[in-house]
């Protein structure tokens, strides 16, 4: 069984109208070198299908794990950056 990712980057993104949480989490992935992971937390619905969906079209690995607070509507996804 394989561990958890470390992130390099914790971003709480929780409360962030949509597009705005996604481009933030491009621009902290941007920040991040190749392979480096980044911890978002986002609320669970809308935010969490746009910001999850776009990573991905972008060519992220995005994991989801579990959130301390998922009983107040938080998600937490671990985004690895893709090769540049």
């Amino acid at each position: 069984m394989s561990s958890a990712p470390r992130p390099s980057l914790l971003l709480d993104l929780r409360g962030t109208p949509c597009p705005l949480n996604f481009i933030r989490a491009r621009l902290a992935l941007e920040g991040l070198e190749a392979g480096s992971w980044l911890q978002l937390d986002v609320d669970r619905g809308e935010a969490e299908e746009q910001v999850s969906s776009g990573l991905r079209q972008q060519g992220h690995a995005v994991q989801e794990a579990p959130h301390p607070e998922a009983e107040q509507g938080a998600i937490r996804l671990l985004v690895c950056r893709h090769e540049a």
